[in-house]
C-alpha cells in the first residue's frame, strides 16, 4: 500500500521492518540549529535517519546577483536528489517522515519530495509524541543505508518566486495564505523575524490549526470546511510563511481535504522582507 500523505503510528509500526521504508527524522528548531541533529542524536524512532533543515533541505548560497533567498531557500532539485539517494531512498521506496513540532518541518521534506516527483511519502501523524503515546520504542543507534537510485521525475507540485509574489500586489490573481502564528503574522514576534508584518493582502492561518488538541491532523472534510472558508479555489493561492517550511504543512492539509494546486513561495516572509522596496502590513489581515 503506498501513503502519500499521512501515516498513522500504528501503521508506521507494523512496517518498520520492511526493506521498502526509509524513515526520516526531521527535528529542527529556528533559534538553535543544532537542536535536532543533538535531539535526533539522543534517541530517535528505530531504522531513522536525521534530514537537517540547514544542510539537507536547504541551499543558503546567494541568488545570482548577489540577492538573499530567504532563511531556508531549497537547494537544487540534483543536490536534493543526491541527498535521498544517500538516505537510501529508491524509485519505490515508502518515505515517512516526522519531527516533534506538529509536522512544522517534516511537512517541509514531505512537500520537497513532491517537487521532485516521489509520491509515495507521508507524515508520520502526530509525530515524534503519537510514536511515544503508543508505547513505541526508541534508540540511539545510527544506520548507514546502501545508496539508493532514485531519479528526478516531474514534479508534482508549484512554486512562485518572489517576482511573481509582487507582480501579485498589481493583478490580485492569487491570494496568500500565511502560515505563521497569529504574534508573527502582525508583526509582534522580532525575535524569529526581525522586520515584523506581513505581506500586504495576505490571510493568516496558523499551521497549527490543522491539528486536534491531541496533535493528530483533523479530518478531511474538517479540513476543508475550514479552508474553502478562507480560500476560492487551491489553484489560486500562494502558500508561505517564515522561510518556506511550517507553508508546507498547510499544503498537506490541503492534500489531505483533496484540496490540491496551491503554490509554495520558498522564499516567504524572510526573502520578502530582507529588501526594503517591498511594502510591509502589520496588524491584522
Amino acid at each position: 500500500m503506498s501513503f502519500t500523505t499521512l501515516m498513522s503510528a500504528n501503521e508506521l509500526a507494523e512496517i518498520l521492518s520492511s526493506p521498502s521504508l526509509v524513515l526520516l527524522d526531521c527535528r529542527s528548531d529556528l533559534l538553535d540549529p543544532k537542536a535536532g541533529a543533538a535531539a535526533f542524536a539522543q534517541s530517535h524512532i528505530p531504522v531513522a535517519q536525521h534530514a537537517d533543515l540547514d544542510t539537507d533541505l536547504s541551499d543558503k548560497t546567494p541568488g545570482p546577483h548577489g540577492e538573499f533567498r530567504g532563511r531556508h531557500p531549497l537547494p537544487t532539485k540534483e543536490v536534493f536528489i543526491h541527498t535521498l539517494r544517500k538516505w537510501g531512498v529508491n524509485q519505490d521506496t515508502q518515505v515517512v517522515v516526522y519531527d516533534a513540532h506538529g509536522g512544522m518541518f517534516a511537512a517541509r521534506l514531505w512537500w520537497m519530495l513532491r517537487w521532485v516527483g516521489h509520491k509515495n511519502v507521508a507524515l508520520l501523524d502526530g509525530g515524534l509524541q503519537a510514536w511515544q503515546e503508543m508505547d513505541g520504542t526508541l534508540t540511539s543507534r545510527l544506520i548507514t543505508p546502501p545508496i539508493g537510485n532514485i531519479t528526478l521525475q516531474p514534479t508534482l507540485v508549484k512554486t512562485v518566486d518572489v517576482n511573481h509574489v509582487v507582480a501579485n500586489l498589481t493583478t490580485h490573481e492569487y491570494e496568500i495564505l500565511d502560515a505563521r502564528a497569529a504574534d508573527r503574522f502582525r508583526g509582534e514576534n522580532e525575535v524569529i523575524d526581525p522586520t515584523a508584518g506581513h505581506i500586504p493582502g495576505a490571510k493568516n492561518r496558523w499551521f497549527k490549526e490543522n491539528l486536534t488538541a491531541n496533535g493528530l491532523f483533523k479530518s478531511a472534510d474538517v479540513l476543508r470546511a475550514e479552508l474553502t472558508a478562507l480560500i476560492k479555489s487551491p489553484d489560486t493561492t500562494i502558500m508561505q510563511c517564515g522561510s518556506g517550511a511550517s507553508a508546507c504543512v498547510n499544503l498537506l492539509a490541503m492534500e489531505i481535504a483533496g484540496l490540491s494546486g496551491a503554490a509554495l513561495y520558498p522564499g516567504s516572509w524572510s526573502e520578502w522582507s530582507a529588501e526594503p522596496s517591498r511594502p510591509i502590513a502589520t496588524g491584522n489581515a
